[in-house]
């Protein structure tokens, strides 16, 4: 992609694993399991999706400032491009010049060696014009984040806020309530956690991808680098679970569910706290449980009061996901037709809830 998309700032260039990492070493970044190799298997297990490339961001003087793995997503014959919490900054926080002018050079190389891209999804840090909110999924800017850097499972525990200490407490008193990593069981497992899932989704305003999803993603991972960890009644049903990355002394709570017993019993603290400590037994120094509110997603209100309980300081900061078009036109029609859409289901919403309302339902 250099030949056309360069500048005398810099330019972009594909390369392979084994230089992309190299970069990443010699930065001394940790690559988030999305922009690894790790992520390429589960990539290509999902219909739909497949690895594109690996590129690197050069300054003018040939010095390595970013890097980003790019996956191909089709949907419903569109095709967008995207680097999941991605770009990977070598030389710390960006500046807004930096974000921007390598977002023209990806846009300036796709159009010319990938016309049938229409956008490209990236994260940044600082707003910018060619930045457009997220076609379809919801992204965040704003997180929790364990601290698992600590001498045992006790100072991990005062490391909570006092009410997350009370509530991690009083449930794990609770001997009803076990704690398994059933990671070995998936296939065998799944079907009552998708419906633990789904039983969240409509209590919490979301709808779960297809359950072959998650499986292909324990599956692909595999149990190095995906966890599935599950609270039950006495060992018997499930009453919360978490689906877990871990790469490079990092990890995610990536999708997580519960009952509305297991609310009740906080069987989902007590895994939390399990979780964070059988990660730092085998050298996991970050946990981040994915996503709490920001003024540009408040639909995350609901999460934040459970998951900042489990640090001190409170939410963190980082770069979101933003939209990038590559064909401009076609991706304004598709944001028109995406509003049209949500405005008639929200219609169609409120005129169910009138009917059922005059009918006493």
């Amino acid at each position: 992609m250099t030949d056309n998309a360069t500048r005398d700032q810099g330019s972009v260039q594909r390369v392979d694993w084994d230089t992309f990492q190299a970069a990443a070493r010699s930065a001394g970044r940790v690559l988030p399991i999305e922009q690894s190799p790790v992520w390429q298997a589960f990539d290509e297990a999902v219909e739909g999706r497949a690895p594109w490339g690996r590129l690197l961001y050069l300054s003018a003087q040939g010095r390595p400032l970013a890097l980003l793995s790019l996956t191909e997503m089709r949907v419903r014959g569109l095709t967008y491009l995207w680097a999941r919490h991605g770009p990977v900054w070598l030389t710390g926080e960006p500046a807004p010049e930096q974000e921007r002018e390598l977002r023209r050079l990806l846009v300036a190389g796709l159009r010319l060696h990938a016309p049938h891209v229409v956008f490209v999804r990236v994260h940044a840090t600082h707003p910018a014009e060619d930045l457009h909110e997220l076609l379809q999924t919801m992204t965040y800017d704003r997180t929790v984040v364990l601290d698992l850097d600590v001498p045992d499972d006790e100072a991990l525990l005062a490391s909570f806020k006092a009410r997350g200490r009370r509530d991690v407490r009083k449930a794990l008193r609770n001997q009803e309530i076990t704690h398994h990593d059933e990671t070995g069981r998936a296939d065998e497992v799944f079907d009552e956690l998708y419906e633990v899932l789904t039983e969240t989704g409509d209590r919490d305003g979301f709808r779960p991808a297809p359950k072959s999803s998650y499986l292909a993603m324990l599956h692909a991972l595999g149990p190095r680098h995906a966890r599935l960890y599950v609270a039950r009644h006495h060992g018997g049903r499930a009453l919360a679970w978490s689906l877990v990355t871990v790469h490079d002394g990092e990890a995610m709570r990536y999708y997580a569910g519960s009952t509305q017993e297991g609310r009740r019993l906080r069987a989902a603290d007590a895994l939390v706290y399990r979780e964070a400590c059988w990660l730092r037994s085998e050298g996991v120094r970050r946990y981040d449980l994915m996503g709490v509110d920001s003024p540009r997603v408040p639909e995350l209100a609901g999460v934040r009061e459970f998951k900042s309980k489990f640090v001190q300081d409170g939410p963190v900061d980082v770069p979101g996901a933003w939209d990038v078009p590559v064909r401009p036109r076609l991706h304004a029609a598709l944001v028109r037709a995406a509003r049209l859409k949500r405005a008639l289901v929200d219609r169609l919403r409120d005129t169910v809830g009138r009917r059922g309302g005059e009918r006493g339902e």
